[in-house]
C-alpha cells in the first residue's frame, strides 16, 4: 500500500488469491447524497464502534494554471469518479471515497462561497507549531478493507489503467489533475506494533501494545463521543448535505511516551488523570466499551493540573467539541501512517465548519491549565502534546455526491 502502482497490485492480487471478488457497484444514484456517509456501511465492533476500513490513500491534486476548470476537466472528473461507483460497491468490502476542494480551488472563481460555508485557508493553531498547509486544489480520499480494491481505483484514476473490477472508465482523474502528493494510512488493531520495529519514533524494543490500532497504545473513535454524521452536514445553501474537511498530519516521537511515562501516567495524558485515579481504563481501553466518560472530567482542567501536575488529551478538546445541547461537534476519522518510514498519523475531521474544529485544536493547547501550575508546559505534562508534531494541515469542502466533479462556489451545476 505505501509503494502503490502496478507492482504493488500485483502483489495485492497474487497474496489474496483465492479471495471473494470484489463486490461492484451500482452507480452513483444509488449512493449517499453525502460522500462522507460511511458509518451505516462499516463493520462495528462489540460495542458498537464503527470500524474504519483497513486501508486508506489520500491523493492530493492540482489542476493547471491560475483560472477556474473548463468543462472538458469537469467532464473528466465526473467520468472517473462515476466509474469508481460504478466498479465499487459502496462499502469496505468494496471501495468508500471522497473528493474535496479547498479554499485556494475556490479562489480560481470571482465569485465566493456562500456564508453557509465556512471555509477559510488554513492557519498555524499553537504558538510552537509549524506546518506546511496544503493548498492543492482537491484531495481524492480512498477507503477500503481490500488493498487490491483501492490500488486498482488509484491505478484507473491515475490512467495506468483504463479499467478496474472490470468496469471501463471513460476517463481518468489525471486527465484533469496532476497528483502532487500520495499519502497512506492503515487503521487495523495489531498493525502498529507490527510496523512499530525499525520505525522511526518508535522505541526499541518495541513497546506498542500487539492489541492496539494506535501506535500510542490506546483505542479511540468511541461511538458516543463523535458526532453523528448528519449533525456534521452543512445544513442549507448549495452545499447542503456535503461537510467540511480537515486533514492533518502528526508525526510521532513516543521515546519519552513509552520510556518516560507508566501506563497511569500515559492514561492521565491520553484521557484525564482520574481515569487513572479511578481505573477507568484497562490495557488498550476495551473495557470503556462506546464511550470514554470524558464528559464528566471537562470542569476540571484546572483543578488537575494543580493537583496532579498534567492534564489530558481528551479532557482538554472535548470543553470545545460540545455544542449548547451536549451534542459532539467532530467526526474524527484518523488513521496511522508509515509513510517516509515514520511513525505518523493522517487525522481526518469532519464537521459542518472550519471554526469549530479550530476551536477544539485551540482547546488541546491547555493555556488554562498552564497559567494555572509550572508543572504543566507549552508541551510538557500538557496532554500528548509532547509527543505528537503536526506537518501539515489542509481544509476542505466536501460537496454533496451531485457537485463533486470541480464544483463552482454558486453550486450550480
Amino acid at each position: 500500500m505505501a509503494a502503490g502502482g502496478a507492482a504493488a497490485l500485483s502483489a495485492c492480487v497474487e497474496r489474496l488469491r483465492p479471495a471473494e471478488p470484489i463486490p461492484t457497484g451500482d452507480g452513483a444514484a444509488a449512493h449517499p447524497t453525502g460522500q462522507h456517509e460511511w458509518n451505516e456501511f462499516l463493520d462495528a465492533d462489540d460495542a458498537g464502534n464503527d470500524r474504519l476500513p483497513r486501508h486508506h490513500v489520500f491523493l492530493y491534486c492540482s489542476l493547471p494554471g491560475d483560472g477556474p476548470p473548463d468543462e472538458d476537466a469537469r467532464t473528466a472528473v465526473g467520468d472517473a469518479l462515476d466509474a469508481l461507483d460504478d466498479a465499487f460497491a459502496w462499502g469496505p468490502e468494496g471501495l468508500l471515497h471522497s473528493t474535496a476542494y479547498s479554499p485556494a480551488y475556490f479562489d480560481r472563481y470571482d465569485a465566493s462561497l456562500p456564508d453557509s460555508v465556512d471555509l477559510p485557508h488554513p492557519r498555524t493553531l499553537a504558538p510552537f507549531e509549524t506546518p506546511t498547509f496544503d493548498e492543492q486544489d482537491l484531495l481524492v480520499h480512498l477507503a477500503s478493507d481490500r488493498s487490491d480494491a483501492i490500488l486498482a481505483a488509484e491505478e484507473a484514476l491515475t490512467g495506468e489503467r483504463d479499467s478496474a473490477n472490470e468496469t471501463q472508465f471513460r476517463a481518468a482523474l489525471t486527465d484533469a489533475v496532476t497528483v502532487d502528493s500520495r499519502r497512506t494510512g492503515f487503521m487495523e488493531a495489531g498493525k502498529p506494533h507490527e510496523e512499530g520495529d525499525d520505525l522511526s519514533g518508535v522505541p526499541q524494543p518495541n513497546p506498542i501494545p500487539e492489541e492496539s490500532p494506535l501506535f500510542m497504545g490506546f483505542i479511540a473513535g468511541l461511538r458516543a463521543n463523535q458526532a453523528s454524521e448528519s449533525y456534521v452536514a452543512i445544513p442549507d445553501g448549495p452545499f447542503a448535505g456535503g461537510t467540511t474537511k480537515v486533514v492533518s498530519n502528526w508525526r510521532q516521537r513516543l521515546n519519552d511516551w513509552y520510556g518516560e511515562q507508566d501506563f497511569d501516567q500515559r492514561v492521565m495524558e491520553m484521557f484525564s488523570p482520574a481515569h487513572s485515579t479511578q481505573g477507568l481504563v484497562e490495557g488498550v481501553g476495551e473495557d470503556l466499551g462506546d464511550d470514554s466518560g470524558i464528559d464528566e472530567f471537562l470542569d476540571d482542567v484546572v483543578a488537575d493540573a494543580k493537583e496532579h501536575g498534567r492534564v489530558g488529551h481528551a479532557q482538554k478538546a472535548a470543553r470545545a467539541n460540545r455544542d449548547e445541547e451536549g451534542n459532539v461537534k467532530l467526526l474524527r476519522r484518523h488513521v496511522e501512517s508509515t509513510d517516509d518510514d515514520e511513525a505518523s498519523l493522517h487525522f481526518p475531521a469532519l464537521q459542518r465548519g472550519i471554526s469549530d474544529f479550530e476551536a477544539v485544536r485551540e482547546a488541546m493547547n491547555g493555556v488554562d491549565a498552564t497559567e494555572a501550575t509550572p508543572a504543566v508546559r507549552q508541551r510538557v505534562n500538557n496532554g500528548i502534546l509532547e509527543y505528537i508534531f503536526v506537518r501539515r494541515r489542509g481544509y476542505f469542502l466536501v460537496p454533496p455526491r451531485e457537485l463533486r466533479a470541480l464544483p463552482r462556489p454558486d453550486g450550480s451545476a
